[in-house]
């Protein structure tokens, strides 16, 4: 659960809002483990004044990270990792059209300089980025960082506890 009375240390924004059935899952792993977020939609195409304002008052907002899902063209996270020295974590949103795949290009492809951590297309690419971005947090938040850790421990038992891929 997001601690309620804490600034907020990641940004996860999106090109739009059909892009919250895949961005949700990053909320819901920093809601898990315990991390301050805000969300907004963020169009790289129809709000770019809005985008670079987000993006260069990021870190005296005191955001640590960026969480970016796009589709599409998925201008999105390169163009706030253009405006701001904080990571930015893109998720590529499954286009209609090519899959995703689009999306994973765009993101992943950024020129040598600008750097966009690039996660999976999708669910898991948003479920990760939520917890790459805690760890992140992690470096500087004991409590992040446990969290965590106790979130790793348990995917860990949860195989040990059913060895058998033969089990329901």
């Amino acid at each position: 659960m997001q601690p309620s009375n804490e600034p907020p240390r990641v940004g996860v924004i999106m090109g739009s809002k059909s892009d919250w059935p895949v961005m949700e899952h990053a909320v819901a792993m920093l809601e898990r483990l315990g991390v301050a977020y805000e969300t907004k939609v963020v169009s790289a195409h129809r709000t770019p004044d809005l985008l670079f304002d987000y993006a260069k008052s990021a870190a005296e907002r005191g955001l640590s990270v960026i969480i970016a899902g796009a589709g599409g063209a998925a201008h999105l996270p390169g163009m706030v990792a253009s405006q701001t020295p904080l990571p930015v974590l893109g998720v590529p949103v499954e286009s209609k059209s090519l899959k995703g795949l689009d999306s994973l290009l765009s993101i992943a492809q950024m020129p040598g300089g600008i750097a966009v951590g690039t996660l999976a297309i999708g669910k898991p690419g948003a479920t990760n980025a939520g917890l790459l971005a805690a760890q992140i947090v992690g470096l500087q938040d004991g409590r992040v960082r446990e969290a965590v850790e106790a979130f790793r421990a348990e995917q860990t038992q949860k195989v040990l506890d059913n060895p058998d891929p033969r089990a329901e």
